[in-house]
């Protein structure tokens, strides 16, 4: 089966209609109803005929649709559908990934969209792509999504391993390394993976119960400093651990760090890895390959050390 995206503009008003409203009437009634199902064709011609629209093609056949609404640096995602016989295959996930790559092309810093607070299943889907929650009034939910982070499909955790001993080859001494995501994500494997492309000696754990090791180089580079920010009470607890060697000399990486360890540095690497769902295919296959346990891992650079810095071969 192939999968593809093709832009589009009013001429397909009844193509991305019919799966509008077919997408729609198969969530559960709203009160008030989506303003989707009251669009009509004359009403999709007008709103196709800005920036247009996408539509997913599954072997030629449209199975997605999303309109594309710029305002200002923003690019929204208006009528987002895939056709109810086609959720859970990862047409969703793919479809977010072309529309943020379409809004990277045209200059927009940002994605948004607009989701119902009453559907907690779709609000966590477009967390689980990187949205995050900026306002609320009930019952619209507004997400953005920054569009500077980069985006790597890990099938496996070889994959993982994998690209941490890539992100080694882009690190320096004084760099720090925010990893999030739940338990079992992959930010030990993901760790481990660093340590072996920087060279350093010892066994790399998941440091929970000694909340800090330090991972001395054998090749004269800098140290891997491994941190566990899970059961520290803030940014002074962080500070006070007796690391035994100066940071700016090391690569530090702190595990659950978000909220906490950003405070150490104003350039940092924010990494985030999601463990894909049943939607979240990887992005060239319309489903995982059996015994894969894909993961999403979005890299942010932050601060001056990181411009100019390109990310795109991870």
């Amino acid at each position: 089966m192939t999968l593809v995206f093709e832009r589009v503009g009013p001429e397909a008003a009844t193509e991305v209609l019919g799966i509008v409203r077919a997408a729609f009437a198969a969530r559960p009634p709203l009160d008030p109803p989506a303003d989707a199902l009251g669009e009509t064709e004359a009403s999709m011609k007008e709103r196709l005929s800005g920036f247009g629209g996408v539509v997913a093609r599954l072997d030629g056949a449209g199975v997605g649709a999303v309109l594309m609404d710029p305002a200002d640096s923003t690019l929204w995602l208006r009528r987002f559908a895939v056709l109810p016989d086609q959720q859970g295959h990862g047409v969703a996930h793919k479809m977010v990934t072309y529309a943020a790559g379409v809004a990277r092309a045209e200059g927009f810093g940002d994605l948004a969209v607009i989701a119902r607070e009453e559907l907690p299943q779709t609000l966590r889907f477009w967390e689980r792509q990187g949205f995050r929650e900026i306002s609320r009034e009930s019952p619209a939910v507004r997400l953005h999504r920054p569009l500077n982070e980069h985006v790597v499909e890990a099938l496996d955790a070889d994959a993982m391993f994998e690209l941490g001993r890539r992100v080694a080859g882009l690190v320096a001494a004084g760099d720090i390394l925010v990893l999030s995501g739940g338990l079992g994500a992959g930010k030990t494997t993901f760790t481990k993976g660093l340590g072996a492309g920087l060279g350093v000696r010892g066994e790399i754990t998941s440091p929970t119960f000694v909340i800090a090791r330090v991972h001395p180089s054998t090749v004269g580079g800098p140290e891997l400093v491994h941190v566990d920010a899970y059961r520290l009470g803030g940014i002074e607890e962080l500070d006070d651990l007796d690391l035994d060697t100066d940071l700016d000399d090391a690569v530090t990486v702190v595990e659950w760090g978000e909220g906490l360890a950003e405070g150490l540095s104003e350039s940092r690497l924010e990494i985030r890895i999601v463990r894909a769902e049943a939607d979240e295919a990887p992005l060239d296959l319309v489903e995982a390959p059996d015994g894969a346990d894909p993961r999403r891992v979005e890299i942010v650079p932050v601060g001056a050390r990181w411009r100019g810095v390109d990310l795109s071969a991870l």
